[in-house]
C-alpha cells in the first residue's frame, strides 16, 4: 500500500500532496508506541486490531509527507484483556528499552490502570478500544484519548429519539457493571436538560427477573436497556413472560450485539427462539459508526470498503463473525494515524524550542504537551468517519439508528451529535398504528349533572315560584279581609318571598361546567349561597317567629287570660324577622369576604373503557368550597339546626293555643315540622353524597322544592278555601235559612260538601236537614286546616240525620 502519488488535504496537516518515500531517503530515527492488544480474554479485540493498526503504521512510514525524518515502530504485548496482566506487562513497557513516545491500551479496564499511570511518566494515551463513561474523567485521566467512543455518546441519539417521537418519560434497566451505571448517571442528566422523566430506574446483578416485574408494575412504556448480549436473552426472556412487549412497549438496547443474538441457543434461560423473537420485535438500537458508510477517500486516501478489503486481506480470510475486533478494527486504523498526524504537527514548534521528537523521555513535560496539544485539535477524515476529540478526550462521531423488523436489524437513521443532525430514512416500522405513548394516556373527563333530571326539577321549581307570586298576589289582594289581617299577612308575604328565593336557588345549584366557564364559576357558587341562606332566614324566619310569639304570649297559665286581651304589636314580630336576616346576611358577608368561595377539582379513581385498553379516563368534579369549608359550614349548619329544632319544639308547645291575634299558627306549626325534618335529613345525607352529582343535586334540590311546596300549601291554601267558602256561603243562606251562619266568616271544608248537598234540595225537610248539618259544622274548631280531613266524616252524618 505503498501511495506512488497521493491528493488531498486535511484540516491539520500544512501539505496538499504526497509522496511514497524513495530508497534514497536518508536514515530515520525511530519513535517506539507502546501497545497492548487483547489477543484473548473476555474482549479479544487484538485479533483484528493489531493488523489494521500495523497496515496503518506502515502507510504512515511509507509517506513522506508525514513525519519525513522518523519512523514510527510498535512495541506490542498481549495484556488478555486483563488489568493484573496489564499491569507487568506496563512495567516491561516503561522499564525496558527503548522509550516510548506513546501507550495504546484496548479494553477499558486495561486503559483505566494504563492511563491513571501514564500521567506519572508524562505519556499520553492513545486507546482504540475502550468505551468506558469513567475515562472521561479529565482530572483523573489528564493525558488520555480514545479513537472508540464513550458509552455515553448513545445518549444524545436516544434524547434526540425520544424528543422525535415526543416522549416525556422513559424507564431503565441496567446491568450493574461500573460501564453501565456510569452511561445511565449521564443519560439522567442529559434527559433531565431536555425536560423528560425517568420514571422507573431497575437494576440487576445476575438475574433480571424482579426488575422486570418492576418495570411492568409500575407502568414502564419506553425502556432503556443497558446489559452485556448474554444478560440481554435473559432479559428478554423475562419481558415474553411479563408480556412486557408489543405496541404498547419500545425498548432501547445497545447496537453490538451480534446481530442473531437472540437466536443463539442459551442453557441460562428456559424460553424458545420463537419467545425470544416474539419479545425482541421492534426494538431500537443505537451503536457507533465505527465504518464510515460514504465513499469518502480520507487522509490515507482510502475509502472505507478498500480498508475492509485490504484487512481481509491482512486477516488470511479468516471469518469477520469469528475475529474479535473486526468491528472496531477502522478505530484502531484511525488511531494510528491521528497519532502520526499529532506527531507530525509537533515537529515545527518543537523545533522553534530547540527540541525534537527524539529527545523525549519520561521526565520530559514539554513535548508531552505538545503532543497532547496536537491531539486535542485533531480534526481528519478516517476510514471510520470524522476523527474529533471531545474536551474529554473521547473520539466524537455518528451514531447508527437501527429497528429489529421481521427478525433483522433496519436501518432507519443516522445521528451526528457534534453537528446535532439527524439523517431520518423514515422506514421506522411499529406493532401498532405508530410509536406508542410513554405512558397509559390519562383522559380527563369533567362529570356534569344530568340535564334531563336538571330540566325536571327546574320545571317544579319554577312552578313552584309560579305558585309563589299567586299566593303573594292574593295575600296582598285581600289584605283587608278580617281574617287574612289577622293571620299577619305581612310575615306570610316575607315566607312567599323566601320560599321563591330558595325555588330560586335550584337554578344555580345546577348549573356547572356544562353551562359556564370556570372563571364564571365562583360567581355561581356565591349565588347558590346568598339564595339559600336569604331565603331561609325570609321563609322559616318569619314562620319561627310566629310561633316563638305565640308562645310567649299564650303558654304561660297564670297570664293566659291577660295574655289573650294584650294586642300584638307588628313591629315586634319584624325587628324578629329583621335580626335572622342580620345574623344571616352578616355571616355571608363575613364568610365572602374572608375565605369566598371558589372551585375546587375532585379527582376519582381512574376508569379503563371497553374499546381501548391503553387509554385511563380520570372523572373529576367540580366543587363550590373554600379553605376552611368545614369550619364554615359547621357553624351555619349549628346554627341553623339549632333553629330548626326550636321551632319544632315551640310548635308542639303551641298546638292547643287558640287565638285570632295570629289565626294559622297551626298552619304555621305544621309547615315547621315538615320544613325541619327536610332540612335536618337533607343537610348530612348531601355532604355525604357530594362525589355523586346527581344524587346530590336530586337530594338538595327536591328538599327545596318540597318544602317550598309545603310551605305556600299550608300556609296560603286554607286561606282561599276560607275566602271562597264566605262567598259560596252568602249565596248558600238565602236557600238554607242560614243566612246568619254565613255572616260568621266561619268556614271549612265541610261546609262545601254540605253545600252542595244543599243545592239539590227541593223540600222543607231536606232544608231542615242543612241547616242542622251547618250547625254542627260551625260548632266545630274549624280554624285549623286539618279539619278538611273531617269532611268524609261530617258529610256522612248528613244522611244519618
Amino acid at each position: 500500500f505503498a501511495l506512488q502519488r497521493c491528493d488531498f488535504s486535511f484540516s491539520h496537516s500544512h501539505l496538499t500532496r504526497c509522496s511514497a518515500r524513495t530508497p534514497a531517503s536518508k536514515p530515520r530515527k525511530k519513535l517506539y508506541i507502546g501497545a497492548l492488544f487483547p489477543m484473548s480474554g473476555g474482549w479479544p479485540g487484538g485479533q483484528a486490531c493489531m493488523p489494521s493498526a500495523q497496515m496503518a503504521l506502515d502507510l504512515v512510514n511509507n509517506r513522506s509527507d508525514i513525519l519525513p525524518d522518523y519512523e514510527l515502530e510498535l512495541i506490542h504485548y498481549d495484556s488478555m484483556c486483563d488489568p493484573g496482566e496489564a499491569t507487568k506487562l506496563l512495567y516491561d513497557l516503561l522499564y525496558t528499552e527503548p522509550i516510548k513516545i506513546v501507550l495504546m491500551p484496548g479494553c477499558s479496564g486495561v486503559s483505566t490502570l494504563v492511563a491513571e499511570a501514564a500521567r506519572m511518566w508524562n505519556l499520553i494515551v492513545l486507546s482504540y478500544g475502550s468505551s468506558s463513561p469513567a475515562l472521561s474523567n479529565r482530572q483523573r485521566f489528564p493525558t488520555f484519548f480514545r479513537t472508540h467512543p464513550s458509552a455515553t455518546l448513545h445518549n444524545p441519539t436516544r434524547v434526540q429519539l425520544f424528543q422525535k417521537w415526543k416522549w416525556t418519560r422513559i424507564a431503565t434497566i441496567q446491568q450493574t457493571t461500573e460501564v453501565f451505571t456510569s452511561t445511565l448517571d449521564d443519560l439522567e442528566q442529559r434527559v433531565k436538560e431536555a425536560g423528560i422523566e425517568i420514571s422507573v430506574r431497575q437494576s440487576f446483578l445476575t438475574d433480571p427477573a424482579v426488575a422486570v416485574k418492576n418495570l411492568k408494575r409500575q407502568d414502564a412504556r419506553i425502556i432503556v436497556g443497558l446489559f452485556y448480549e448474554t444478560e440481554a436473552r435473559k432479559v428478554f426472556c423475562e419481558v415474553f413472560k411479563e408480556k412486557l412487549y408489543g405496541k404498547k412497549y419500545v425498548w432501547f438496547l445497545i447496537g453490538w450485539y451480534a446481530d442473531n443474538w437472540f437466536k443463539i441457543k442459551d442453557p441460562a434461560i428456559n424460553c424458545t427462539v420463537e419467545n425470544m423473537t416474539e419479545a425482541v420485535e421492534g426494538h431500537v438500537t443505537t451503536e457507533i459508526v465505527m465504518l464510515n458508510p460514504e465513499t469518502v477517500r480520507g487522509v490515507s486516501n482510502m475509502t472505507s470498503q478498500e480498508f475492509i478489503a485490504a484487512l481481509m486481506s491482512r486477516l488470511g480470510g479468516k471469518n469477520p463473525e469469528e475475529t474479535g475486533g473486526f468491528q472496531e478494527a477502522p478505530l484502531a486504523y484511525d488511531a494510528v494515524w491521528a497519532l502520526a498526524l499529532a506527531l507530525n504537527k509537533t515537529v515545527a514548534p518543537l523545533k522553534a524550542k530547540g527540541r525534537r521528537l527524539e529527545d523525549f523521555n519520561y521526565n520530559n513535560h514539554d513535548i508531552t504537551s505538545e503532543i497532547y496539544r496536537a491531539l486535542n485539535t485533531s480534526s481528519f477524515e478516517g476510514v471510520s468517519g470524522q476523527v474529533v476529540f471531545d474536551a474529554q478526550g473521547s473520539r466524537m462521531a455518528m451514531t447508527l439508528i437501527e429497528q429489529l423488523q421481521g427478525g433483522s436489524y433496519k436501518k432507519i437513521g443516522y445521528y451526528d451529535s457534534s453537528q446535532k443532525n439527524l439523517s431520518w430514512f423514515g422506514n421506522d416500522v411499529w406493532i401498532g398504528a405508530g410509536p406508542p405513548a410513554d405512558r397509559t394516556v390519562v383522559i380527563e373527563e369533567y362529570r356534569f349533572l344530568s340535564q334531563k333530571l336538571f330540566a325536571a326539577v327546574s320545571v317544579f321549581a319554577g312552578l313552584g315560584i309560579l305558585l309563589g307570586i299567586v299566593c303573594l298576589t292574593f295575600n296582598i289582594y285581600n289584605g283587608n279581609v278580617r281574617y287574612i289581617q289577622n293571620s299577619q299577612p305581612y310575615l306570610n308575604n316575607m315566607t312567599a318571598v323566601g320560599c321563591m328565593m330558595a325555588l330560586a336557588a335550584v337554578f344555580p345549584l345546577g348549573i356547572d361546567g356544562h353551562h359556564v366557564l370556570r372563571p364564571q364559576f365562583p360567581v355561581v357558587c356565591q349565588f347558590r349561597l346568598w339564595l339559600l341562606g336569604l331565603g331561609f332566614s325570609l321563609a322559616y324566619g318569619s314562620m319561627f317567629t310566629k310561633i316563638w310569639w305565640v308562645h310567649t304570649l299564650f303558654t304561660k297559665k297564670d297570664e293566659k287570660k291577660e295574655k289573650k286581651k294584650q294586642h300584638l304589636e307588628p313591629w315586634k314580630l319584624y325587628a324578629t324577622v329583621g335580626v335572622l336576616l342580620a345574623i344571616d346576611f352578616l355571616s355571608l358577608m363575613i364568610w365572602q369576604i374572608v375565605d369566598p368561595l371558589h372551585i375546587t377539582v375532585e379527582k376519582f379513581t381512574t376508569e379503563a373503557p371497553k374499546e381501548d385498553l391503553d387509554v385511563l379516563i380520570q372523572p373529576l368534579l367540580e366543587h363550590c368550597s373554600s379553605e376552611k369549608m368545614n369550619t364554615w359550614l359547621g357553624v351555619v349548619y349549628g346554627y341553623k339546626g339549632l333553629l330548626l329544632l326550636l321551632g319544632i319544639f315551640l310548635a308542639y308547645e303551641t298546638k292547643s293555643v287558640s287565638t285570632e291575634k295570629i289565626n294559622d299558627h297551626r298552619a304555621v306549626g305544621m309547615a315547621i315540622y315538615n320544613v325541619a325534618v327536610l332540612c335536618l335529613i337533607t343537610a348530612p345525607v348531601t355532604m355525604i353524597l357530594s362525589s355523586q352529582q346527581d344524587a346530590s343535586f336530586a337530594f338538595a334540590s327536591l328538599a327545596i322544592v318540597f318544602s317550598a311546596y309545603i310551605t305556600l300549601v299550608v300556609l296560603f291554601v286554607p286561606k282561599v278555601i276560607q275566602r271562597s267558602n264566605v262567598s259560596l256561603s252568602a249565596r248558600l243562606g238565602t236557600k238554607c235559612g242560614v243566612s246568619s251562619l254565613v255572616a260568621s266568616g266561619r268556614r271549612t271544608g265541610s261546609f262545601r260538601y254540605a253545600h252542595y248537598y244543599c243545592q239539590t234540595c227541593t223540600s222543607t225537610f231536606c232544608t231542615v236537614k242543612c241547616q242542622f248539618t251547618f250547625k254542627l259544622i260551625l260548632e266545630s274548631d274549624d280554624k285549623s286546616f286539618m279539619d278538611i280531613y273531617s269532611v268524609p266524616f261530617t258529610f256522612m252524618s248528613l244522611f244519618l240525620i
